[in-house]
């Protein structure tokens, strides 16, 4: 029985470091301005404009919608041909004053929030995520629409 109990307990921990890393789409500890200084530089070189989602890993929302743009092919297709994405860590304890510098108070319309950037690396858009959303959980059309407005080009 001993041996039962210590099986399941080191298969639940195992399970759990597992889903922990899963679902770890921010890197924390990167400097938010080179990642944006890259996604622009390859925006440039790809010919398409730059989606920055600013979030955490403490948002639920966040991973929800992050889980959704890579499972679905009607909206990961037209998001990776129209875009570079870039995932940008706001701590929900210390904010990130980096961003708030370079992109804005973003943080004002709630997590995840979408900021569309060309490729000068002027911001054109901020998205509030509510607007995507549909009960407990995100819209595939208000996506695929917003994407299509915002999209390189869409706009000029």
């Amino acid at each position: 029985m001993k041996n039962t109990f210590r099986l399941l307990t080191y298969i639940a921990m195992l399970c759990f470091a597992i889903n922990g890393k899963a679902q770890q789409i921010y890197d924390e500890k990167a400097d938010v301005n080179q990642q944006l200084d890259q996604a622009i530089s390859t925006a440039k070189t790809q010919n398409k404009y730059v989606f920055a989602m600013v979030g955490g890993n403490w948002c639920r929302w966040c991973k929800m919608f992050n889980e959704k743009i890579t499972t679905n092919d009607s909206i990961s297709v037209p998001l990776n041909r129209d875009f570079v994405t870039v995932h940008l860590n706001w701590s929900a304890k210390q904010g990130n004053p980096k961003i708030v510098k370079r992109l804005g108070k973003v943080q004002r319309f709630g997590f995840p929030v979408f900021v569309i950037l060309n490729q000068k690396g002027e911001v054109i858009h901020v998205q509030n995520s509510a607007y995507l959303e549909q009960g407990e959980g995100y819209n595939t059309k208000a996506i695929i629409d917003f994407l299509s407005a915002w999209s390189k080009k869409a706009v000029e």
